[in-house]
């Protein structure tokens, strides 16, 4: 069976265990549901860098609560089991296959919502719709390569906040410096910072195909 078979039937994998488990899948819901309400309870209708910030604190939280956790719930048994049929390289790519199209889902969800309950300021509709899905698929490559590390160090959760925060504070940066000009037309809008996003997102990748293998031998 080739690696792209074998990536596409673990992505398969994922897509049921989450069909099984849709208390998750709806907790997640949940969470994005009340914290939107709470802040349009609190907030309204929020100024454009507010609305701009909040969005992007809601989303790394989305993530977390969506992505940290998939290597989490795997158990010894089952990891075993699975380097015994797979490669580890197949299997992490599958793992960021599955949680950037959970996460994509999540954010244009949650893009709904703070356009539903807070208005839209967005004066660039379709650019800051792309940076969302670019956002959210970057985020999500980071957290499950985090939960990985986690996952094979006793699951000690605090490692994942540790290595988190020099990795995470750069992307939301880059973001949140480009969502700017999606709310003031007058502002540029810079391609090369998306290059850069992309770059680290294409690195985050290599990283977790050449570092995952050596991890999961321990």
């Amino acid at each position: 069976m080739s690696s792209a078979r074998h990536i596409l039937t673990l992505f398969k994998k994922e897509l049921l265990l989450e069909i099984r488990q849709q208390y998750s899948f709806y907790g997640i819901l949940l969470y994005i549901g009340a914290t939107i309400y709470v802040l349009f309870m609190t907030m309204d209708e929020p100024e454009a860098q507010v609305w701009n910030g909040l969005f992007w604190v809601i989303q790394l939280f989305i993530c977390i609560n969506a992505v940290a956790k998939s290597f989490l719930q795997e158990s010894r048994g089952r990891m075993l089991y699975f380097y015994s049929i797979v490669s580890p390289g197949n299997f992490v790519l599958s793992k960021l296959l599955f949680n950037s199209a959970l996460m994509l889902i999540m954010s244009l969800l949650s893009l709904a919502m703070f356009m539903l309950f807070l208005g839209n300021p967005i004066q660039r509709a379709l650019p800051f719709t792309g940076l969302v899905l670019l956002g959210g698929w970057s985020l999500s490559l980071i957290f499950t390569f985090l939960a990985a590390i986690a996952a094979r160090a006793q699951q000690n959760a605090a490692i994942m906040a540790v290595l988190g925060f020099p990795l995470i504070i750069p992307q939301l940066l880059l973001l949140s410096q480009l969502a700017n000009a999606t709310f003031n037309p007058v502002l540029p809008f810079h391609g090369s910072t998306i290059a850069l996003l992309i770059a680290l997102d294409a690195m985050v990748i290599i990283l977790a195909v050449i570092l995952f293998p050596f991890l999961w031998k321990d």
